[in-house]
């Protein structure tokens, strides 16, 4: 694992090159679009490899993603976010615009889609109505999506997406993927008793992507897939041999008859959900787990014999999103690093 400094996040790139490939291979089988969702890795040479396979374009979550991917010459961007506008985030827009980006932006509310309407009138942007699939954090009812479309008619409506966010538990990734695909079909519907169509009907997470329902979906969103993390292995949805981000940590202390690393909260991100066994796992180490996390310190707990001191471990993050936002750049396996985090930090 090199004489690098830990910690220091690290990427076994034919794992992640195989990650791109076969998903993209999924997608193109399925006759749907795959738009990886960039917010996970943030990285412009992440980035080109995904489009190299075949990607449509990136989804991104905030402008300042948009921009930064479009100054790297990534330049079909979706913000699947329901964006508030105001003059200063609408000038941005129309400058990404005006650069020759080609922009989506997400709306789920009316009130929403007027302003945005009034707001980037004449720039090219395109709105994408985001609608609830049963992970209630937004979205509206999809019975009620031609309201919001129609009100952002004046820019000119791409067609629907969700999030099915509560794929993210322990024995909801195919109902997840059920849900997703009855509210998409609603909300199409509902679009098409209005007199419009939905050319993009866009959804997908990386726990449900497996269960995707391709007769309604044209396009898919995955983000994590292309890394991996411990939710994903807990989940089942990605085996522990397809993980392509760990933090490469020292063994610093054995006190307590545990293993004490250099990893801790701000290079490992501090999640843990509900259904999580630890704060993180250890690649090569299966049955170890994190039990406590603090800034500079991961606790683990594991079978003897315990690594020895000043050895390295490779730590895999419960969520590689928030550890690749907490790092400047990340290190390939091939020596060619490190490949900056361009989009860091970038969540205005």
């Amino acid at each position: 694992m090199g004489e690098r400094a830990t910690p220091h996040l690290r990427v076994d790139v034919e794992r992640l090159r195989a990650n791109v490939v076969r998903a993209a291979a999924s997608a193109a089988d399925a006759g749907v679009a795959i738009r990886p969702h960039a917010k996970t890795h943030k990285s412009a040479d992440i980035a080109r490899l995904q489009l190299e396979a075949g990607a449509v374009g990136l989804t991104v979550a905030t402008v300042g993603e948009a921009e930064a991917f479009a100054d790297a010459g990534c330049t079909d961007l979706f913000i699947a976010y329901p964006l508030w506008l105001t003059d200063a985030l609408a000038a941005r827009l129309g400058a990404l615009a005006d650069g020759g980006a080609r922009l989506a932006i997400g709306v789920d509310s009316v009130d929403g889609a007027r302003t945005t309407a009034t707001l980037l009138a004449g720039s090219g942007v395109e709105v994408v109505v985001e609608v609830d699939s049963g992970h209630h954090r937004s979205g509206t009812d999809p019975a009620s999506a031609a309201e919001v479309a129609l009100a952002a008619s004046p820019l000119g409506v791409r067609g629907v997406f969700t999030f099915p966010g509560h794929s993210y538990s322990l024995d909801g990734r195919a109902s997840a993927a059920r849900d997703e695909s009855l509210a998409l079909t609603t909300a199409r519907t509902s679009l098409a008793a209005a007199g419009m169509s939905a050319r993009v009907v866009s959804g997908g997470s990386t726990p449900s992507l497996e269960h995707a329902d391709a007769s309604v979906l044209t396009e898919v969103r995955p983000g994590v897939y292309v890394l991996g993390d411990a939710q994903q292995w807990e989940l089942g949805a990605m085996a522990p041999g397809d993980i392509a981000l760990s933090a490469v940590a020292t063994v610093v202390s054995h006190a307590g008859g545990r293993v004490v690393l250099d990893a801790g909260s701000k290079v490992l991100g501090a999640d843990r959900a509900a259904y999580a066994t630890g704060f993180g796992r250890l690649l090569d180490h299966p049955d170890a787990r994190i039990v406590l996390l603090s800034e500079h310190h991961a606790v683990v707990e594991m079978s003897r014999p315990l690594p020895a001191l000043g050895s390295r471990v490779l730590v895999v993050p419960n969520h590689c999103c928030t550890a690749v936002n907490l790092a400047d750049e990340l290190w390939p396996t091939t020596g060619d690093g490190p490949w900056p985090v361009t989009a860091r930090g970038r969540n205005t």
